[in-house]
């Protein structure tokens, strides 16, 4: 079986360990973790096969809306993990999930779970 790639989109590089940490706490060595902190480096692997992401609106470089648009084309589940506040999304992307900062593990790991059994059943989780 191949390795479930999740993407982390975040330029805090404690908030990345945390929600990394968290991620492979509970779903362990079958699962490949990509962390990026700059709106470019998440702007080319949203090209890439990954199983979800977990995006910061605001990262180094920019907003990761134009990533978002481009995961949800693609099918890709993903998950905004942000201070900012669910009404800041532009209205394309409202009603996205949304986690907001300080949060707690268990609201990344059910994100994840959620988003990685709908891939496996080729649903999309994004909504």
């Amino acid at each position: 079986m191949d390795k479930q790639r999740i993407l982390i989109v975040e330029d805090d590089p404690f908030i990345a360990m945390d929600i990394e940490a968290a991620v492979l706490d509970d779903l362990g060595d079958g699962t490949e973790v990509i962390v990026v902190d700059s709106l470019r480096e998440a702007q080319s692997l949203a090209e890439d096969d990954v199983d979800c992401a977990l995006l910061d609106v605001d990262v180094v470089g920019g907003k990761t809306f134009d990533v978002a648009m481009k995961l949800r084309a693609r099918g890709t589940p993903f998950a905004f993990v942000s201070g900012s506040l669910p009404s800041d999304l532009p209205q394309e992307l409202a009603g996205t999930v949304f986690v907001r900062k300080p949060f707690h593990s268990r609201d990344i790991l059910g994100f994840v779970t959620r988003a990685l059994k709908s891939d496996a059943d080729g649903s999309s989780g994004t909504r």
